[in-house]
């Protein structure tokens, strides 16, 4: 057993990850061989990741808020506490919070053999962002 006491300060996520105002927590990073990472992500309202993949897919499991995700070409999705989004290998997709809520989620990644994780595209537009369905 190993307890890590929490002595990594909560990080703003980058401009180039990210879109609007964006905090990240480690919550796991094995040592290797191990090549499993998760993140407890804090999305205020309105911000969002950029269009991104993942080469051995991506879940996250939002704990609080509203959000939103979408797969590149498909519908815009409105995600709510307990929901478990699987994006899968190489599928590009952006997640984030609705406009007028803010929405924590826990990503979980793993990385590949030469130890990629993510793989950042774009930023999502606003008229691809506003383009969501009405929150209710």
């Amino acid at each position: 057993m190993q307890i890590t006491r929490n002595s990594v300060d909560t990080a703003k996520g980058p401009a180039d990850w990210f879109t609007g105002d964006v905090y990240i927590d480690a919550v796991a990073a094995a040592p290797p061989p191990s090549r499993v990472a998760a993140n407890l992500v804090h999305f205020m309202p309105g911000a969002r990741t950029h269009w991104h993949h993942h080469p051995l897919s991506q879940t996250v499991f939002v704990t609080e808020g509203i959000g939103l995700c979408q797969r590149r070409g498909g519908p815009i999705e409105v995600i709510r506490p307990g929901d478990r989004v699987l994006f899968e290998a190489d599928e590009e997709h952006w997640h984030g919070a609705a406009p007028n809520r803010l929405m924590v989620h826990v990503a979980i990644n793993e990385a590949d053999a030469d130890h990629e994780v993510v793989h950042w595209l774009e930023p999502v537009t606003d008229d691809e962002y506003r383009a969501a369905p009405a929150i209710t």
